[in-house]
């Protein structure tokens, strides 16, 4: 399905999706190696956090001019504490970082020259960012599998990752909605299945 409306030479954007653990930086660094850059969304929303003017000032409205430090820096426990003080805080949060990561994400776009860019994103679809692509890969993994790739990868017990896949949308939910499901489950065949969603996008869309 296409989202949306290209210039002749903008590229074409694919959704990288997946929940915690599923492997997704995996396909994006495949991408990458192809040629092909990709935006990761976690990484840039943690810069702009740092730089962006106007996220400081409207997480300094909400959570206290406490939540950054005397140098500048943004205090993960401040914010943290601010969060989980109220349901209703997260939505505030996430109201003020998602428009800004999306202009960011625009902007980078328009300095790439390739025929297809990646857009990484756990939570692409609560983010509204499903409507700023032409096609959705979902990386999908067990949760099992996802459970103990984060705990070795984040040095976190159990209890957190499972703390955290509750707070993502429902992988079958994801899979239903994406365009293309990739199985990564260390015994299906990754390079090979990434080699031929890619075929199908060039393929697909042909300036």
């Amino acid at each position: 399905m296409n989202r949306q409306n290209h210039s002749i030479s903008a590229p074409h954007v694919l959704g990288i999706t997946g929940g915690i653990g599923s492997g997704k930086s995996v396909f994006s660094r495949l991408m990458e190696t192809a040629g092909f850059p990709v935006y990761n969304c976690d990484h840039e929303a943690k810069r702009l956090n740092q730089t962006d003017p106007v996220i400081r000032g409207a997480l300094k409205a909400l959570a206290g001019e406490h939540v950054y430090t005397d140098e500048g820096l943004l205090d993960k426990k401040v914010l943290a504490d601010y969060l989980f003080a109220d349901p209703t805080h997260v939505s505030e949060v996430n109201a003020i970082v998602h428009p800004r990561v999306k202009a960011d994400f625009l902007r980078w776009k328009e300095r790439q020259t390739t025929a297809w860019v990646g857009i990484e994103s756990a939570i692409l679809y609560e983010a509204g960012l499903e409507t700023m692509v032409d096609k959705v890969l979902m990386v999908y993994a067990p949760e099992k599998v996802r459970i103990e790739r984060a705990v070795e990868r984040d040095h976190t017990s159990i209890e957190a990752v499972k703390e955290r896949i509750a707070c993502q949308m429902d992988d079958e939910k994801k899979r239903e909605k994406a365009d293309f499901v990739l199985v990564n489950d260390n015994q299906s065949p990754l390079i090979p299945a990434f080699f031929d969603i890619l075929a199908i996008l060039l393929c697909e869309f042909q300036d």
